[in-house]
């Protein structure tokens, strides 16, 4: 056989192999593509879960962050909203899901350390992964215009001379807001009676018509009222001061600022996400939350940014998992 024919034979036996191995590569399932798929995420959308109804707090805040991240990572965030049964609806879709960095999730804390104790939750702290924390907010205590009192010590005072007199509305037996103010309220050795309401804005509406006393609950939904006269906010369950409420004090001018209770969101992921997705969205998320049309949106709310991420905020989330845990079985109920 010529030496010619046989370098025909053999390009024409290399091309059938490097076919072959083409189509097989082609093949295979995205997953099992044998390269750095990891390093080149995110490749498409990703999906952000926030289990809450349109229009709520945590829904335009997801929403805002979802824009400003979206040029960092280089792909769209579409938010779904997943709402229902205070937050662990949308939490236990998350969690289900494949843990591929594509469906990720944007939530306050309670359905993450305050619900699961007070109502059956189809997961548990080990089925999802914190990735980074955006901001972070006190609770607000409200009195009435005319309530004799025109600061928070003042207001501590009445309320100590008063026991069992005045009621305070919360967001839901259980809640955030409900743990935080009884522990709040223990902690100052006062007795104010509990009202349950279906959310921030119907307690808001219950006060400003005169039903209960005090208003607790988030900054947003009485920050209008407040801003027309209708409120006077007095008390925070954070310990520091916040700007947006000049006349409230916070726990450690009380002597009590380890009985802090605050509101935070987070980005979470479902567990076994992989270590470099985390580190990439936990980078981006960060970016983002620093850019000045956030940071001047949290300030607007009375909230201020917060950068808690990794094992760090794997360890804070647990903490107060297990506080209010305790909690609940205090003011349950009997």
């Amino acid at each position: 056989m010529s030496e010619n024919r046989i370098d025909r034979i053999a390009r024409r036996v290399l091309r059938r192999r490097l076919a072959t191995g083409l189509l097989w590569l082609l093949a295979l399932p995205l997953g099992l593509v044998p390269c750095g798929a990891a390093a080149q995420y995110p490749a498409r959308p990703i999906e952000m879960i926030t289990p809450i109804a349109p229009g709520g707090g945590m829904d335009l805040q997801a929403r805002l962050l979802a824009e400003l991240v979206e040029p960092i990572l280089g792909q769209r965030v579409v938010v779904l909203n997943r709402p229902g049964a205070g937050g662990t609806l949308g939490m236990g879709q998350l969690t289900q899901a494949k843990p591929d960095g594509y469906t990720i999730g944007a939530v306050w804390n309670g359905p993450l350390t305050a619900s699961p104790h007070s109502q059956p939750v189809p997961y548990t702290p080990d089925d999802y992964l914190p990735v980074v924390q955006f901001s972070k907010a006190p609770f607000v205590i409200c009195a009435a215009p005319d309530f004799p009192a025109s600061t928070g010590r003042e207001l501590v005072e009445n309320i100590r001379r008063n026991p069992g007199r005045y009621t305070y509305g919360h967001e839901g037996v259980g809640g955030m807001l409900h743990l935080g103010a009884e522990r709040l309220f223990a902690a100052l050795g006062l007795q104010v009676r509990p009202v349950s309401f279906g959310g921030a804005s119907e307690t808001a509406r219950d006060f400003v018509g005169g039903h209960i006393t005090f208003y607790a609950g988030g900054i947003a939904s009485i920050l209008p009222h407040a801003k027309a006269g209708r409120a006077k906010c007095l008390l925070l369950t954070s310990a520091a001061d916040n700007p947006l409420f000049p006349q409230a004090v916070g726990l450690d001018a009380l002597g009590v600022g380890s009985t802090e209770t605050v509101f935070w969101r987070a980005i979470v992921v479902p567990k076994a996400t992989p270590p470099e997705v985390i580190a990439r969205l936990e980078d981006a998320f960060l970016k983002a939350s620093q850019h000045p049309r956030f940071q001047s949106y949290l300030a607007g709310l009375g909230e201020v940014p917060a950068a808690a991420r990794g094992a760090a905020l794997a360890r804070e989330l647990r903490r107060e998992f297990d506080e209010l845990g305790a909690l609940t079985k205090q003011v349950a109920p009997k």
